[in-house]
């Protein structure tokens, strides 16, 4: 629990698929709020050395813990226990289609909660890998301004369709697709020739026009601000929350 000893560990309840669920939240900084919603395995050391630079660039940082051991590092066997537990979740999709992820409601209730907390124009999100598209999830709800998509990976993309698919029900991409016609602008960072991206970022695209801002590095990397981490990847996010929310 190192990487962690400065956070403060608190719990957020709200629906998901039409029971009460309670998550842990760690949380750290002041002032605007951000979201951070970690990739599999769990909250690694290098989620929180992330996290760590978006608090130090003066936001009040939230990080939801949904599975795997706080703290610990990716290894095979975390990841595999962490599928595990995503595969045989309610609270996820995993290879449905023009289907919003459950959980989308609680992460969107908790962003209500700290905007309503620390105010300003509205509170950042960003989801990594299979949380990726997480953060376009929470954008239905009008309290997150600044979604930051790192390399979206679910549904899975083992098959063209799932690879195109951008983990939303029609109803949700529509109401997406309204904030961004009215002047709302959704990040998103990846390697080109990552294949669990697959074809998203071109139906990002062809859905939401110039109002998708791509940031895109050569090769077969993955994990943008983590495990492979780009410079140029960080700073466009803080850049990014900068600009739409504001900081210390």
């Amino acid at each position: 629990m190192d990487a962690l000893a400065s956070w403060t560990r608190t719990e957020h309840t709200a629906d998901v698929a039409g029971r009460p669920t309670t998550h842990p939240v760690w949380r750290k900084g002041v002032g605007p709020g951000v979201i951070v919603v970690h990739e599999i395995p769990g909250i690694t050391p290098e989620v929180v050395a992330f996290a760590e630079e978006v608090v130090a660039a003066g936001h009040t940082v939230l990080m939801p813990s949904l599975f795997g051991t706080d703290a610990a590092p990716m290894t095979a066997t975390s990841t595999a226990k962490a599928l595990g537990r995503v595969c045989v979740s309610r609270e996820f999709t995993k290879l449905s289609t023009a289907e919003t992820t459950p959980v989308a409601g609680w992460l969107r209730s908790l962003a209500r909660d700290l905007h309503a907390e620390v105010g300003g124009p509205g509170v950042g999100a960003l989801g990594m890998c299979f949380t990726g598209g997480f953060a376009l999830a929470m954008m239905v709800d009008p309290s997150v301004t600044a979604p930051v998509l790192c390399q979206p990976s679910a549904p899975f993309a083992v098959t063209p369709g799932r690879s195109r698919d951008l983990n939303l029900s029609p109803g949700d991409l529509d109401i997406v697709k309204g904030r961004c016609a009215a002047g709302q602008q959704v990040l998103g960072l990846r390697f080109r020739s990552d294949p669990a991206v697959g074809k998203r970022f071109d139906t990002l695209t062809t859905e939401l026009g110039e109002a998708f801002i791509r940031v895109e590095f050569e090769g077969k990397g993955h994990s943008t601000v983590t495990t492979h981490r780009q410079q140029a990847g960080v700073d466009a996010v803080l850049d990014f929350f900068r600009e739409k929310l504001g900081a210390g």
